[in-house]
């Protein structure tokens, strides 16, 4: 029997205890896989497990997409899930005592599968490797607590005394205090699990908290903790008497969830690229600033790919809508923050909470090197509200995000080809469910008036 065997063992006597899930991230950031005995993870870490290729890339209801042409015309063939070589992670499952196996997919034939977004980001850091560079890379995640026994959104309800739920409180010390032994034990079931976190806030919404995790100069354990620091979230809340949410933009009239990325990057010696020993950064900074600029539109679908997405861009808030970039504007789709030069790097503010984390660093990252390969210049950094300014924007709404990610001839190079196929498919399929039904308002609105 294994250290974590025995660990996992006396940690948790609950029926069901000692078990794992080992599961792949699906394209819409949602782990998939199946309950194994404990007793099977020496041989489950050596093998790994076959699941179908198409469970990769399902819509986001869990049915399989027609339009990726793997399920009856290939007979869904299986795939092969192999470890990542991260060591079990308790998640904190609630009674089932049940831990997490990582593991990515892999075609039959040992090839890496890229519409496993975790692949793809691999890919994307491979190109960055061959140039003896590396990304250093932090998540910033907000999320909402809301009020498991309403079902509509309603925010999660307070103690007598404690700040009344229909405010905004921004920054507040009285929602991190009421909200105290929620955060503490997501804090300490992240250190436990290897997830470094800087800090906790309350943020510009009812019951609305971010956490900030530490910069580090591996991108792919980045993507993995945050995919893993929100199901620990989702955990803790349950055991607090509440639900969180990762839904861009539950509220109408309040601010929606974003999950901003801050990157540089590094060369073979330590040194920050970036840093040029000057506020204003380097040509190299610029140059991906300028990719990231150049290919934002195109891969709007990436940092938003849901419906609800959209209602978290618009103007009027922080979220940005145009394609933008300024010195310590938060108004703009990619901010360069104050602070020593030796720390230069870029903020990237587009995509919501809902994306999947792989696929949004993938992005950003494939961006920012096609700018530093091709040497782009960027246009000048904007100085007050990017919202006001005319400048070219991001895709208005979800249709037309998913038209010009699959009509660009750019998205197949910032991102691996096999990946923006199965995406823009698995994307049709979620829409053509959404334009299928009929919506409550719509209903009220033509029943009798026309």
């Amino acid at each position: 029997m294994t250290e974590f065997e025995r660990l996992h063992q006396t940690r948790d006597e609950a029926p069901g205890a000692g078990t794992l899930f080992a599961a792949i991230c699906d394209m819409n950031g949602i782990l998939r896989g199946k309950r194994l005995p404990l007793a099977k993870l020496t041989k489950t870490q050596a093998e790994g497990i076959r699941m179908p290729l198409s469970s990769i890339g399902v819509d986001i209801w869990g049915v399989d997409v027609a339009g990726t042409r793997l399920t009856l015309e290939q007979g869904d063939q299986d795939g092969l899930c192999l470890p990542t070589g991260r060591a079990p992670v308790d998640l904190g499952w609630t009674g089932q005592g049940a831990s997490l196996l990582p593991m990515w997919m892999r075609k039959e034939d040992g090839t890496p599968y890229f519409a496993d977004a975790r692949y793809l980001l691999a890919d994307v850091l491979s190109r960055y490797q061959a140039k003896g560079l590396r990304p250093v890379v932090a998540t910033e995640l907000e999320f909402f607590l809301l009020d498991p026994g309403e079902g509509s959104a309603t925010p999660a309800r307070g103690k007598t005394g404690n700040p009344p739920r229909e405010f905004d409180n921004i920054y507040s010390l009285e929602e991190l205090s009421e909200a105290s032994g929620f955060l503490d034990e997501v804090c300490a079931m992240a250190a436990a699990a290897g997830i470094e976190v800087e800090a906790a806030t309350s943020e510009g919404a009812p019951r609305q908290f971010e956490f900030n995790l530490l910069h580090r100069p591996d991108a792919l354990k980045i993507a993995d903790d945050t995919l893993f620091f929100k199901q620990i979230i989702k955990n803790a809340a349950r055991r607090h008497g509440a639900l969180a949410s990762f839904m861009a933009k539950p509220y109408e009239a309040h601010a929606g969830s974003g999950l901003h990325v801050h990157f540089s990057v590094i060369d073979e010696a330590g040194r920050n690229i970036f840093d040029d020993g000057t506020d204003r950064g380097s040509d190299l900074m610029l140059s991906a600033v300028a990719g990231l600029l150049d290919c934002m539109g195109e891969l709007t679908l990436s940092c938003a790919p849901h419906l609800n997405s959209y209602r978290r861009l618009c103007p009027g808030g922080l979220a940005p809508t145009a394609i933008a970039w300024g010195y310590e504007n938060r108004t703009s789709a990619l901010r360069i923050p104050a602070g020593p030069h030796q720390a230069r790097r870029v903020e990237h503010r587009v995509a919501g909470a809902d994306a999947n984390p792989y696929v949004v660093l993938a992005t950003i990252l494939g961006s920012a090197l096609y700018g530093i390969e091709e040497k782009l210049t960027p246009p000048q950094p904007v100085v007050s509200n990017a919202h006001a300014l005319g400048l070219q924007s991001l895709a208005m709404d979800w249709r037309q995000g998913l038209e010009w990610f699959a009509a660009s001839p750019r998205v197949g190079r910032v991102l691996h080809p096999e990946f923006a196929a199965a995406f823009a498919a698995c994307k049709q399929q979620e829409q053509d469910g959404f334009a299928s039904r009929m919506t409550d308002f719509e209903l009220l609105t033509y029943r009798l008036s026309v």
